[in-house]
C-alpha cells in the first residue's frame, strides 16, 4: 500500500512538472517558439564603459561588427561629446550613415529582435536601467538568446555577458520607448524583411552623403 502510494505521489509530482513546463513554454511567442533554442553571437566585439549612457561603446561595437576599426573614444567628438547628451540617439544613428551604414529599426516586440539574433544580426537597443526611485536609459547589444531559459544576452555597460530574462528586458525595453534597430552592411539585408522600411533607411543613407551605399541597398533588396 505505501509503495503505491508513493508511486502515485511520484506520478503527480511528475505531472505537475511536466504541466509548470508546458506552461513556461505557452508563454514565450509563437513566433519566438519557432526559433533555435539558442544563440550566441560570440564575434560580437565588446567596449566596456557606462559613459553617456554606454551609447559610444555600444555604436563603436555595432561598427566594430561590420569592420570599421574604431573605439568609443574615437566617437565622442564626431557626437559632440560631451555637450550634446539630449541629442545622443539621433546623433548616433547619423553617425552611423556617415560611415555608409543602413539604420534599420525593427517593431517593439521581443520576436522581431530574436529573429534579427538568430539571422545572425546582432541589435543595438535602449532599455531602462535601475529601480522605481532611480532609473535612466542605457545602450547595449542584444547579441544572444536562450528560449529554453527564456534569457536575452546583451552586451552592455561594464557586463560583456550580461544575462536578463525574458520577462525583466522586455519591462526594461518598453520602459524606454521599445527603441531598437539594425546598423547593416548596405547588402545586409534584414531577416523578414520590411521593404518599405529598407527602402526608406536607404533613402536616409542617401540623404547623408552616401549615395553610392544607398543604392548597393536597393539593389541588395531587389535581389533578395
Amino acid at each position: 500500500m505505501e509503495r503505491m502510494f508513493l508511486r502515485f505521489r511520484t506520478l503527480l509530482l511528475a505531472g505537475a512538472c511536466a504541466l509548470t513546463l508546458a506552461g513556461c513554454a505557452s508563454s514565450v511567442q509563437p513566433e519566438i517558439q519557432r526559433l533555435p533554442e539558442r544563440v550566441e553571437l560570440n564575434g560580437v566585439p565588446f567596449f566596456r564603459g557606462e559613459t553617456y549612457q554606454s551609447g559610444p561603446g555600444t555604436l563603436a561595437s555595432m561598427l566594430s561588427q561590420q569592420g570599421i576599426a574604431i573605439t568609443p573614444g574615437l566617437l565622442d567628438k564626431p557626437l559632440h561629446l560631451p555637450g550634446a547628451e539630449a541629442k545622443l540617439q539621433q546623433n548616433m544613428l547619423t553617425l552611423a550613415r556617415e560611415y555608409g551604414m543602413v539604420v534599420y529599426p525593427l517593431d517593439g516586440n521581443l520576436s522581431a529582435l530574436l529573429t534579427q539574433v538568430a539571422a545572425g544580426y546582432p541589435v543595438m537597443v535602449r532599455y531602462t536601467e535601475g529601480s522605481a526611485f532611480w532609473a535612466e536609459p542605457r545602450y547595449a547589444v542584444l547579441a544572444g538568446y536562450n528560449r529554453h531559459k527564456q534569457t536575452v544576452l546583451l552586451r552592455a555597460g561594464m557586463n560583456r555577458r550580461l544575462l536578463m530574462d525574458f520577462a525583466k528586458f522586455e519591462s526594461a525595453w518598453s520602459n524606454a520607448g521599445y527603441w531598437a534597430v539594425l546598423i547593416q552592411g548596405p547588402t545586409q539585408v534584414p531577416a523578414q524583411v520590411d521593404r518599405q522600411r529598407w527602402l526608406k533607411a536607404a533613402d536616409e543613407l542617401a540623404r547623408a552623403g552616401q549615395e553610392s551605399a544607398a543604392a548597393r541597398a536597393t539593389k541588395a533588396l531587389s535581389a533578395n
